[in-house]
């Protein structure tokens, strides 16, 4: 796939990390689910929002992923946008199986912690 540039209007407006990458959090569409986090640099984000696949860098292999390419657990895209700060992308998809690499539907399944309750005053 040909290296192609993101909107410049869109470019300006992030904010990345030392290493350029802005991390990217997978929702479910019609649930508000929260599915994963990845990272996104220009070109990962160029590649989601042209081809209506959910695409990241994989800090750990130093190259772009389709979501699904390999494990056919794809996410099919319907709506990205930025938070009010430009450090963070919001992808929501259609989920196909699994979101977490582990199997299981989310990566925010396993390990639940216990805050402390408190009731909001009125």
């Amino acid at each position: 796939m040909d290296v192609m540039s993101l909107d410049p209007k869109i470019a300006d407006r992030l904010k990345r990390t030392e290493d350029g990458l802005v991390p990217a959090i997978a929702q479910q569409y019609d649930t508000g689910e929260v599915l994963m986090l990845a990272w996104m640099d220009d070109e990962a984000l160029h590649r989601t929002l042209t081809t209506g696949r959910a695409t990241y860098w994989s800090r750990s292999r130093k190259e772009y992923w389709v979501k699904g390419e390999s494990s056919g657990h794809q996410q099919w895209v319907k709506e990205v946008a930025l938070d009010c700060d430009g450090d963070a992308i919001l992808v929501k998809v259609d989920q196909v199986g699994a979101a977490c690499h582990t199997g299981d539907r989310t990566c925010w399944d396993a390990d639940r912690l216990d805050p402390a309750v408190g009731e909001r005053p009125q």
